[in-house]
């Protein structure tokens, strides 16, 4: 046992490799457009190596996708089960942490939000449910905010949560790290105009 467990621990330098190269390649060409020879050779590696890892390039997009929606998981929950956060606290916590883990992976990320589309159906289920609870979390940050007064209670907080979702996550699209507009701006920018539409109060 001990011997099987040191053998993995020696393979992953080589699998974190591939993956990144993975995510370079496809947040610059594209999923569909990278072939595995382009990562293999990206790699000084045989198909044989890539074999060895994944059964094929759709499972390294599986494994990327989970990989990042998993770690947003744990960051999500972590605020969730703060206790001295109010709601309005927790929801710009999550907010804030969406917008951090675009600027620290822009091309992880620019992979899950465009990719997922490549992904076969039974592939597709198998990622779905983190994605969803991720969406339900933060709604049900909204609803614990509603029915403690922080937040507006004739608002549906499915919705609102879908619009939150909306609004971080496509900044993957244009936003630029270490550019004019710092990560913490970005987040306040994003906050006083979701606030001033949902604190009780502001209608």
């Amino acid at each position: 046992m001990l011997k099987e467990e040191s053998v993995k621990r020696a393979e992953l330098p080589m699998k974190e490799k591939m993956i990144d190269t993975c995510i370079a390649l496809f947040g610059r060409k594209g999923f569909r457009e990278t072939s595995i020879k382009d990562i293999v050779e990206a790699n000084g590696m045989t198909k044989g190596t890539f074999y060895y890892y994944f059964k094929s390039k759709e499972d390294v997009l599986v494994y990327i996708h989970d990989t990042f929606i998993s770690g947003l998981l744990h960051k999500q929950r972590k605020i969730m089960q703060t206790e001295n956060y109010s709601y309005k606290e927790k929801l710009y916590a999550v907010v804030e942490m969406m917008i951090l883990n675009i600027a620290e992976g822009v091309d992880s990320a620019m992979v899950f939000f465009r990719e997922m589309r490549h992904l076969s159906e039974a592939k597709t289920k198998e990622i779905l449910p983190k994605r969803d609870q991720f969406q339900k979390n933060i709604q049900e940050i909204i609803e614990g905010g509603i029915s403690k007064g922080e937040f507006r209670s004739d608002l549906r907080a499915d919705m609102l949560s879908y619009a939150i979702l909306g609004i971080a996550n496509w900044s993957y699209f244009w936003y630029e790290p270490g550019g004019e507009v710092k990560e913490q701006e970005l987040t306040n920018i994003y906050m006083n105009i979701i606030l001033q539409g949902i604190e009780e109060g502001k209608k």
